[in-house]
């Protein structure tokens, strides 16, 4: 779908977002505000500093109604009072080694805070289409050279944080089959993205987030794993996904631009979302791309760290399904998403006004 497709389809549509103040989540919102959205936001406030939700001025557009998804008494009165048409759940502690050091906390934010927004939902009688956000290592990762993972395959991620996400997949498709199967009118999809990198990321222990880091403050950039591989994608991408499969399962249609609920059934599924294959890089050339794309001074080193937590060190994706169902096509390969990436942090380092530069990288992607 383009810009004018998604605003027919999003303007004045009631939209609740969960972490809506997060990476992703700032960035969707945003979208869904140029797309003319009521959006209503469930979110704990940003852990890092700076953080993108207040870079972009987003507070105060956004109708926001808590809080801790683990709180289901909170959630399930965000969730009457907002009486959504379309939900996003984006909330999640999303770091692979923070779930190492708080196990019991990840499991509770991702796995029961799944099940407290679909049992919210199962109550609402506005709710039409529900879009869970996970990964894409909630596989079972035996990392078996060029094997790129289908979504019929075994979901049993290894660390606490990819296996509270195989679990919350889990949760998904039991409610659907469960609660909302047959003539319910919700229609849910789970979405399984690969890795992203843009503007505005401050999380610690992501690679594009350290790059920045240690550019800036004038020492080479310290990688981990420099041969770890993965699929590489700009944050724009799986937010078109996103915005797509919430609107292709209520039954829009892009040729009429009218909305029959009875079309949408057949999209509402589970999908890879990754780039081309030959987007599945390894760490250290995602970081050589960035130091070209940068310039000097930047620069980068390998730094193995002895007795790191297990990451998985291959990882891919085939997103047939995505290409075949919804007719997708990535719009930037890797290399576009890095100097895109690049270009916004190089915005916020001299101190530019983002709020604009952001909404321009968006209408640029979606046109």
């Amino acid at each position: 779908m383009n810009y004018a497709e998604l605003k027919s389809f999003y303007r004045g549509r009631r939209v609740f977002v969960t972490g809506h103040s997060g990476f992703k989540g700032s960035w969707l919102s945003l979208i869904l505000l140029l797309l003319g959205a009521k959006v209503y936001g469930y979110s704990l406030p940003p852990e890092t500093k700076p953080c993108l939700y207040e870079l972009l001025g987003l507070k105060g557009e956004i109708r926001e109604l808590g809080g801790d998804v683990r709180d289901f008494s909170a959630l399930q009165k965000a969730v009457t009072e907002a009486e959504p048409e379309l939900i996003f759940h984006l909330a999640a502690q999303p770091i692979v080694r923070e779930s190492y050091r708080f196990p019991r906390e990840t499991y509770e934010t991702n796995v029961m805070g799944t099940v407290n927004l679909l049992e919210a939902l199962r109550f609402s009688s506005s709710a039409r289409s529900f879009l869970n956000v996970t990964t894409d290592k909630v596989y079972e990762n035996r990392e078996l050279p060029e094997h790129a993972f289908s979504e019929e395959e075994k979901l049993d991620g290894f660390d606490p944080y990819s296996n509270s996400k195989s679990c919350s997949e889990l949760v998904t498709h039991s409610y659907k089959s469960s609660f909302f199967s047959g003539e319910s009118a919700l229609r849910i999809s789970t979405a399984r993205a690969g890795n992203v990198i843009g503007g505005g990321d401050f999380a610690k222990d992501r690679i594009i987030p350290d790059c920045v880091r240690d550019t800036v403050e004038g020492r080479p950039i310290r990688v981990r794993n420099p041969f770890s591989t993965r699929p590489y994608q700009h944050v724009l991408e799986p937010l078109l996904v996103y915005l797509t499969i919430a609107a292709k399962q209520e039954g829009y249609q892009e040729e009429s631009g009218k909305t029959e609920s009875s079309e949408g059934a057949r999209y509402a599924d589970y999908y890879n979302v990754g780039p081309d294959e030959s987007d599945a890089i390894t760490t250290g050339e995602l970081a050589e791309l960035f130091v070209k794309s940068w310039g000097k001074p930047a620069s980068w080193e390998s730094r193995p760290e002895e007795k790191a937590p297990h990451e998985a060190s291959y990882l891919r994706l085939n997103c047939e399904k995505l290409r075949e169902r919804l007719r997708w096509e990535p719009r930037w390969q890797v290399r576009k998403a890095v100097e895109e990436t690049v270009l916004w942090y190089r915005a916020w380092h001299e101190g530019r006004e983002l709020r604009s530069f952001t909404e321009q990288q968006i209408l640029h992607f979606l046109r």
